[in-house]
């Protein structure tokens, strides 16, 4: 089993000298990915509920340091051979996905082709407003944007006709260093469950629900779809792996259909080379055969 940290960008491993330190140990310790988290800005005294959490809050404050994530995985990949670099997530329909087809092809060019695109449709509806980004019909941007990333990934001289984009003949280079790039549809919800199986080729469906249901919607969307379900990778929440028996919540995650977990990086901070070197011997190892 794949294990990864998500949140990776946020806390002390924020800095130029934190993230050094994640990335470097957790290569080391066997850790398969990073994973980070996206917040354009910090809308005062917003009112869309965060849905990870039971106070709808999130556990941070208006001068709360939140990296971006593809200038902090550049960072991260010019310090690391590895260790693969996801966003998890970014929110998809807030990028003009032109330029964002640019950036994440050079930042997997340059690294090898080790991104992650975790993408998702958003939930903070006073950041959208403030970035001037319509809140009505993201999820079909979401679609749309992604159908225009690997239009733009697929080849030179290509042409789209959307509801949201239009171009006709143009070429985007660097390509991203496998051709593509894998999009991951991140999302507790079944339209994010649905979405993956109709067009992902991953689905992170960390933060909440029933998994097995989650998965088993994404499965069927698949299949309606002609799509082979096996062919999606899931990633899951790692939570069972810091109980007593790791190995047994590991092989009962991959029975369901996971790929991957993550463990959060808070987990790390207060001792990133010694913390991430005992997580890496007592359940990274022993979990990397199943």
């Amino acid at each position: 089993m794949k294990i990864g940290i998500a949140f990776a960008n946020a806390g002390p491993f924020g800095s130029a000298e934190g993230a050094v330190a994640l990335g470097t140990n957790a290569e080391a310790a066997g850790f398969e990915s990073v994973w980070t988290v996206e917040h354009v800005v910090y809308p005062h005294d917003y009112k869309s509920a965060y849905p990870y959490d039971p106070s709808g809050k999130m556990a941070m404050g208006p001068d709360t340091p939140l990296v971006d994530p593809l200038i902090w995985l550049t960072w991260l990949g010019a310090n690391t051979s590895t260790i693969r670099l996801g966003t998890g997530i970014l929110i998809l329909p807030e990028h003009e996905p032109l330029a964002l087809a640019k950036r994440v092809g050079t930042l997997d060019d340059l690294t090898g082709g080790r991104v992650e695109l975790g993408i998702g449709v958003g939930w903070l509806r006073e950041e959208f407003d403030a970035m001037g980004v319509p809140w009505e019909r993201r999820a079909s941007r979401t679609d749309e944007y992604v159908a225009v990333l690997r239009t733009l990934w697929s080849g030179n001289g290509v042409s789209f006709d959307g509801d949201f984009v239009s171009f006709n003949e143009v070429s985007s280079n660097p390509k991203p260093a496998n051709g593509t790039v894998p999009v991951v549809v991140g999302g507790h919800s079944h339209a994010a469950a649905r979405r993956a199986g109709r067009l992902g080729d991953g689905f992170f469906p960390v933060g909440g629900g029933d998994l097995g249901e989650l998965l088993a919607t994404m499965r069927q969307s698949a299949e309606e779809h002609g799509r082979d379900p096996d062919s999606i990778e899931v990633t899951g929440s790692g939570e069972g792996l810091l109980g007593d028996d790791p190995v047994g919540a590991a092989q009962e995650l991959t029975a369901m259909g996971v790929d991957r977990v993550v463990v959060p990086a808070f987990l790390f901070w207060a001792d990133p080379a010694g913390s991430l070197a005992e997580f890496g011997e007592r359940i990274v190892a022993p979990l990397s055969g199943i």
